[in-house]
């Protein structure tokens, strides 16, 4: 088969985010992890070209899909295979609405990235093998996808034992009651103090009970705490980029503000330009300050701390709220401010 591939600008090699948003453009042959999937591909299948898109441009432009397709397809492609993207949110959902495209156009597609990827809602009915957590798990996961490929290729069609993520089945079954009545029903059960009943449970989410307002905050000691990954220029502690393991401080004791070029964010779930060309943006210190000056509060508690919130299992950050309540509790702080990405 003629495959065109699918990478982001930063697997392609044209950079970070300070090209996020370059526009389509086809590359000729094989780039970054494309060389070793034409390896484990072998004779058979033959990757003719590479398409690119920066993510920010492929998130925000709902052109970009059928763009990136229309260059696939002139370039002779019989299946794109996009990614893989990992746990990348604008990557992931690049890859998502381009392999959509290609199924809705009858091209074969299909798609990589890790199960938890945000984006692989947007895929539709094109499959999706699911890849590692990170890029450490490169070569398994274009093993996976290379074994995809050639089934593929023989017109079958791919299931769970191929990698492939697949969605929980919708069963049909007969009721008594069509959904008009079942839906006044619950009204009325609603209305009569019955906050349980639901034909739709939603589980494995924390109701969290919101803590009483400060009532003195021109007296008390607010701390600033953020998962947008602000560390120190060239993040000399190693904070991880997605799916933290762990948090730190920073103290920031007569600092008025977060310089940049002096601080930055490692964050690999959203564009940083505009975060590294002012951290305050994502770690307000110099309002903080401003409302210390002013007395609108009392005092701005002499460090902060961080970590990453991309990717972030729900029991780890769990841990790190608990750990970071009970730092803040033994400073004497009595309210903090949560900066979120």
């Amino acid at each position: 088969m003629r495959i065109v591939h699918y990478l982001n600008q930063f697997y392609a090699g044209l950079g970070g985010e300070e090209t996020a948003g370059i526009g389509p453009r086809m590359l000729d042959g094989t780039v970054g992890p494309g060389r070793l999937l034409a390896q484990l591909l072998g004779d058979q299948h033959r990757i003719i070209a590479t398409i690119v898109c920066g993510d920010n441009h492929a998130a925000s432009n709902a052109t970009a899909a059928q763009e990136l397709l229309d260059l696939a397809r002139g370039a002779g492609a019989e299946l794109l295979v996009a990614g893989p993207a990992f746990g990348s949110g604008r990557y992931g959902l690049a890859c998502a609405r381009l392999v959509a495209a290609a199924d809705a156009a009858g091209l074969p597609a299909l798609a990589t990235m890790h199960p938890d990827n945000p984006g692989i809602t947007d895929a539709g009915a094109a499959p999706v093998v699911a890849s590692g957590a990170t890029a450490r798990e490169m070569r398994p996961t274009l093993q996976r996808v290379a074994a995809a490929i050639a089934k593929l290729a023989t017109g079958a069609t791919l299931t769970a034992q191929d990698g492939r993520v697949v969605k929980a089945a919708r069963i049909g079954r007969l009721v008594e009651q069509r959904a008009a009545a079942r839906a006044v029903e619950l009204v009325l059960r609603r209305l009569g103090g019955d906050q349980q009943s639901t034909e739709i449970p939603v589980g494995g989410f924390d109701a969290v009970e919101p803590a009483a307002p400060v009532d003195k905050p021109a007296s008390a000691t607010i701390a600033l705490v953020t998962e947008a990954a602000v560390v120190p220029a060239g993040n000399p502690d190693r904070l991880e980029s997605a799916r933290a393991t762990r948090w730190l401080r920073y103290p920031i004791e007569g600092i008025d503000a977060l310089a940049s070029g002096e601080w930055e964010s490692v964050a690999g779930g959203f564009a940083t330009t505009a975060a590294n060309a002012d951290p305050n943006r994502v770690l307000p210190l110099d309002a903080a300050r401003t409302l210390e000056r002013e007395g609108a509060i009392g005092r701005l508690h002499g460090e902060f701390m961080v970590t990453v919130g991309n990717g972030t299992p729900v029991a780890t950050a769990r841990r790190f709220g608990v750990e970071w309540a009970a730092e803040l509790r033994k400073a004497g702080v009595q309210a903090a401010i949560l900066t979120a990405t």
